[in-house]
C-alpha cells in the first residue's frame, strides 16, 4: 500500500504530498504522525530551503477524517491530539501551498498555515465545520480574518459554504490561480526562486512576517531592524554584496 503522506526532495526543494485521494486526502492520526516526521526532517536538513505542500487527486485536503473523530474517548483527548496545522506552522523553511482541489476545513487551515498559497482555477475552499455542529480549531477564524477581512471571514465560517478559486483570489486568500496542469510547475518555480536566495535571510523574513502580525507597529519595526542586523552579519550577506559588486550570481551557503 502507498503511504498516505509522502515527502520527496529535488535539490533544495522538498514536497509534502497528501496521498489519500480516495478519501479526498482527509487527515488521519497516521498522516499527522507522518507530517510531523516530514516537517522535523525539513527543519533539520540544511539542504532543504523551501517546502511545497500539495495533494493528489481531486483534493488538497478535506480536513480531518470525520469517521475517525469518534475514536477520541473524551473531548480532552480530542483537544490534545497531534494538531496538523500546528505542525505546519512550526515549519521554519518558507512554504508554498499548491492547492490542487478541495481545501475544506482543516485542509484550508493547513493551506493558510503555509506562507504562500497558489491554487488551481478549479479549486474550492471552505470552512464547513458549522454544518456539522462545531467550528474550526486549527486557526480558521484568525487566519481568515487576517487574510480576507472580518466580513468575508464571517460569511465563510457562519455559512460553511465554499468559495471558488476566483473568489479566493479576489479576496486575497491566494496569490495566484492557474490551470491544474500548471499548478505544480508554478509552485516549483516559485520554490526554486526562494531557494536561490540567501536561506538565512529567507527564513528570517518568514519569522519577521509572523512577528509583524503579533506586535504593535513600533515594536515590529524595531524587531525587523534587529533581524536585519543579524542577517547583515552573515557570510551570505558578505557574499551578496560581493556578487553585486562583481556583477555575478551569488552563491549562498547558509553561513
Amino acid at each position: 500500500m502507498s503511504q498516505p503522506l509522502t515527502l520527496t526532495t529535488n535539490g533544495h526543494v522538498a514536497t509534502i504530498t497528501y496521498n489519500r485521494p480516495e478519501k479526498l486526502n482527509a487527515m488521519t492520526p497516521e498522516m499527522a504522525s507522518l507530517l510531523k516526521d516530514a516537517i522535523d526532517y525539513c527543519n533539520s536538513e540544511n539542504g532543504i530551503r523551501t517546502v511545497i505542500v500539495t495533494g493528489t487527486g481531486k483534493a488538497f485536503c478535506a480536513g480531518s477524517d470525520i469517521a475517525l473523530l469518534n475514536s477520541y474517548t473524551t473531548p480532552w483527548d480530542f483537544r490534545n491530539r497531534t494538531e496538523y496545522c500546528d505542525l505546519l506552522r512550526g515549519l521554519k523553511k518558507p512554504s508554498i501551498a499548491a492547492i490542487n482541489g478541495y481545501a475544506f476545513g482543516g485542509g484550508l487551515e493547513m493551506a493558510m498555515s503555509c506562507d504562500i498559497r497558489l491554487a488551481a482555477d478549479s479549486a474550492r475552499l471552505a470552512a464547513p465545520e458549522v454544518k456539522l455542529g462545531w467550528i474550526g480549531g486549527g486557526g480558521m477564524t484568525a487566519h481568515l480574518a487576517r487574510s480576507i477581512g472580518p466580513s468575508n471571514a464571517a460569511l465563510m465560517v457562519m455559512t460553511g459554504e465554499s468559495i471558488t478559486a476566483q473568489q479566493s483570489l479576489a479576496w486575497g486568500l491566494v496569490s495566484e490561480i492557474m490551470p491544474p496542469d500548471t499548478l505544480l510547475p508554478r509552485a516549483e518555480e516559485v520554490a526554486e526562486q526562494i531557494a536561490a536566495r540567501a536561506p538565512i535571510a529567507a527564513e528570517t523574513a518568514k519569522a519577521n512576517l509572523h512577528a509583524a502580525f503579533n506586535m504593535p507597529l513600533e515594536q515590529a519595526v524595531a524587531y525587523e531592524r534587529d533581524l536585519q542586523t543579524i542577517c547583515f552579519a552573515t557570510a551570505d550577506a558578505d557574499e551578496g554584496r560581493a556578487a553585486f559588486a562583481e556583477k555575478r550570481e551569488a552563491i549562498f551557503l547558509k553561513r
